[in-house]
């Protein structure tokens, strides 16, 4: 092996190394309010980038289309048994390379193109992959679309049901990536029996708070549960599904070889650290301070004038109406973006603008509770977020500074 294959990255490739050191500034510099990121622990970033990235690894553990996979199975297994007892759930497939590839699977499995679907409304609060008409799982498939009630803006199960009952869907996906309410997952699972339906819930941003008692689970209620393993499970970007011995062997056939090839192995070795630290007590109490700094953090908007979709959050995400202060989420983002404070736009129930520009933004409590942000941060937060809705022209110098104050009271990655 040549001396140049030895070099670390800041002389081997200082242009990319400058890049990965200039985000390392900017999550440790900026409030982190988008509910589908977190920050992963050293342990995890170890494993990510470890030499298990050199293998391929086609096929399962014991079952491999390669040579040498005696060690990586190892990894492999110490992921699945551990998703099995974090979730309670007969049987685990931790090869997923995203939420998106784990319910490719599941369409694979229980669908045929053409077959009726229903999912989420994405304008309501559902995920891209729901049905969205430019994605996979809406071209290839019929869908109905259910959502939320104009005056509650709660999921509308009557509907549901009514709709269930007159298309007689295939497949009902239940989840959601912007819907700050508990779901009633035996509600879904009535539903889908009586139409004879799969049910397949996605809790990929609800994972942690499933996996610690703090949302009900739908591991007993569905026919396959597909989470991502980062959002609030605080893994590697990646995907997992959950599912009944009964439905393990076609799952299986449709992630691997239906939509995908080699696993990632340190991703999986990284799923594997992530399931261990998330069997240990102290990540609960981790789980219950995000849903208490999500809750500051709403009533700290409340107070402010703000209206929240739903008047408030049962989870760790809660969901911004702009309206009464004559702003679009688009140009909030960017406000606050200027002021190291990064949330995403997001479109409202029956919102008047369009996708791009939005009504709303969404924001969420899991990254900045992994760096300690304690009830008290959140209501200085909120007072943050209604400076730059108000006066952002005389006030973004004093927000950025507090934000910056802020995030050094909180330091993240200090040593890397």
């Amino acid at each position: 092996m040549t001396d140049k294959h030895q070099t670390p990255l800041a002389a081997s490739d200082p242009e990319a190394a400058r890049a990965i050191a200039s985000e390392l500034s900017r999550q440790q510099r900026h409030i982190e309010l988008i509910a589908s990121e977190n920050f992963v622990s050293q342990a995890c970033l170890e494993a990510m980038g470890s030499c298990l990235t050199n293998k391929y690894a086609e096929g399962y553990p014991g079952k491999r289309y390669y040579g040498g996979c005696e060690c990586v199975d190892i990894a492999e297994e110490l992921a699945r048994e551990r998703a099995k007892k974090l979730f309670d759930a007969p049987h685990a497939n931790v090869q997923p390379h995203s939420g998106a590839q784990a319910n490719a699977a599941v369409y694979l499995a229980f669908c045929k193109p053409g077959d009726t679907i229903m999912g989420m409304s994405l304008a309501h609060g559902g995920h891209l992959t729901h049905g969205s008409p430019v994605t996979m799982s809406g071209i290839y498939h019929n869908v109905v679309p259910y959502g939320v009630r104009e005056d509650t803006h709660l999921i509308d199960y009557d509907e549901l049901r009514q709709k269930a009952r007159d298309c007689r869907p295939r497949l009902i996906v239940c989840g959601a990536s912007a819907y700050p309410r508990v779901i009633d997952f035996a509600a879904f699972a009535s539903v889908a029996r009586e139409v004879g339906a799969n049910l397949m819930v996605d809790m990929a941003h609800i994972a942690g708070l499933v996996a610690t008692g703090l949302h009900p689970s739908p591991v007993p209620y569905a026919d396959v549960v597909t989470t991502t393993t980062h959002k609030t499970l605080r893994g590697p970007r990646g995907g997992m599904f959950l599912c009944s011995e009964e439905h393990a062997k076609v799952m299986d056939k449709a992630l691997f070889p239906g939509t995908q090839g080699g696993p990632l192995m340190h991703i999986i070795a990284a799923k594997a650290v992530a399931f261990g630290e998330a069997l240990r007590p102290e990540f609960k109490v981790y789980q219950q301070k995000t849903l208490s700094n999500a809750r500051a953090l709403a009533e700290g908007l409340l107070s402010r004038g703000f209206r929240l979709i739903s008047g408030g959050t049962d989870n760790h995400l809660m969901l911004v109406d702009l309206r009464p202060f004559d702003i679009t989420g688009k140009e909030m983002e960017a406000r606050l973006g200027e002021c190291n404070i990064t949330v995403n736009k997001n479109a409202i129930p029956f919102d008047p603008q369009k996708p791009f520009v939005t009504s709303g933004l969404r924001l969420g409590t899991p990254a900045m509770t992994t760096r300690g942000f304690d009830e008290s941060d959140m209501d200085a937060v909120a007072e943050l977020i209604f400076l730059a809705a108000t006066d952002f022209d005389a006030q973004k110098d004093k927000i950025k500074a507090a934000a910056t104050e802020l995030c050094a009271a909180h330091p993240i990655y200090e040593r890397r």
